[in-house]
């Protein structure tokens, strides 16, 4: 074999080494996706799901022991006294449906929490009505703004939002990881501003979303996408090319199944509906929902798990800091002593040797610029790819 095929086989098998270790990653993200969406997903149970059945009298009481047996642990039913107390439990998202029996029954839900267990409760008590030979009446006590009939817009705006933030950062980690710690923080803010700002528009004048308090909403985006940035950027000195993976386990893989925007916890497995009670999509989420349709119910504690995240953005960044300022210095110690050990066996050297080392110092360089490009353009294209 020819020197010139030797090499063009070396170049092949190298080529394909690089390829076959990018690899990784997409498939990782796809075992990641697979397992995160559906288990969360594909099989949606209730399990103490809270219903309220109105009433004190023993019917009311029978009534609520059977549903609780029948339903086999997917059903917590308890009594109340009136219609008042009733609706007051769906506005406090204590119950997500209330029954009122009799020869007109009427069930009581409140779509604004979540459609989907307002549907299954709604199955429920159809036949629990049909099986008195009464029609049901459903009244929602809290329905959703007219641009969002499914109650699901709140979900997609979180992906936006999401997407927006963790593709910005591969952009400010990656290409800007020769900038000074301070200048991508300021990079983190202006980058958050932006995303929140597009979301906002997003809920309010685009696709009217929410028909109310889009100036809380647009906090909450803010708060929301600076945690992600904050978080991103500041593992990006630790993780370097494994950051789009880790970014997605922590604010796709995680974050979207357990936000409850699609099923709250009471109909998922309880891993995920564990993470519901502290993970930052879910405090959006819930942020959101209770800021526009719940009076401010609960928001300081939503609004607490989004700062909390934050914080935790700014742990991680103030954590990378040294770090870097750590490798700087040994870089800058390892290369004096290099360069000092250069000139010492050197120094008898002529001028033309000198400029041709020169000349191979420089094209080295060269040559590691383009592979560092190489690699962020790699690392946007997961990022934003997926």
């Amino acid at each position: 074999m020819s020197t010139g095929q030797s090499a063009a086989a070396g170049s092949t098998a190298g080529a394909l080494r690089h390829v076959l270790s990018h690899l990784v990653t997409p498939l990782l993200m796809c075992i990641g996706m697979g397992l995160a969406y559906l288990g969360a997903f594909h099989a949606p149970e209730p399990h103490d799901l809270r219903v309220d059945v109105v009433g004190a009298g023993p019917r009311a009481q029978v009534l609520a022991q059977t549903l609780q047996d029948k339903g086999d642990g997917a059903l917590s039913v308890r009594t109340v006294a009136d219609r008042a107390t009733a609706v007051n439990h769906l506005k406090t998202q204590t119950s997500y449906g209330a029954y009122l029996p009799g020869k007109h029954p009427e069930l009581l839900v409140a779509t604004a929490s979540s459609d989907t267990s307002a549907t299954v409760v709604e199955k429920v008590f159809t036949k629990v009505a049909a099986a008195q030979g009464d029609p049901l009446k459903v009244t929602d006590t809290a329905p959703t703004a007219d641009g969002d009939p499914t109650g699901q817009g709140i979900f997609f705006l979180l992906v936006a939002v999401s997407i927006g933030s963790y593709a910005s950062v591969a952009v400010i980690g990656g290409a800007g990881a020769a900038l000074a710690l301070r200048i991508r923080a300021a990079l983190v803010v202006g980058a958050s501003l932006a995303v929140s700002a597009i979301g906002a528009a997003f809920a309010g004048p685009l696709f009217g979303l929410v028909d109310h308090g889009l100036g809380g909403v647009w906090a909450m985006a803010w708060l929301y996408s600076a945690g992600i940035l904050l978080v991103g950027v500041g593992l990006h000195t630790f993780l370097k090319r494994w950051t789009t993976l880790g970014v997605m386990v922590l604010f796709v893989m995680l974050n979207f199944t357990s936000s409850g925007g699609i099923f709250r916890p009471e109909l998922q497995p309880g891993f995920f509906g564990s993470l519901h009670a502290f993970w930052n999509g879910a405090g959006f989420v819930e942020g959101v929902r209770s800021h526009v349709y719940f009076g401010g119910y609960a928001l300081g504690g939503h609004v607490l798990v989004l700062t909390l995240w934050f914080v935790a953005g700014l742990a991680v960044m103030g954590v990378a800091g040294p770090a870097e300022a750590k490798r700087r210095s040994v870089a800058a110690h390892t290369q004096g002593a290099g360069g000092s050990r250069h000139r010492a066996g050197t120094e008898s050297r002529s001028v033309t040797a000198s400029r041709s080392g020169a000349e191979s110092l420089s094209e080295a360089g060269r040559v590691s610029e383009a592979q560092a490009g190489e690699e962020l353009e790699e690392e946007l294209e997961e990022t934003v790819g997926v």
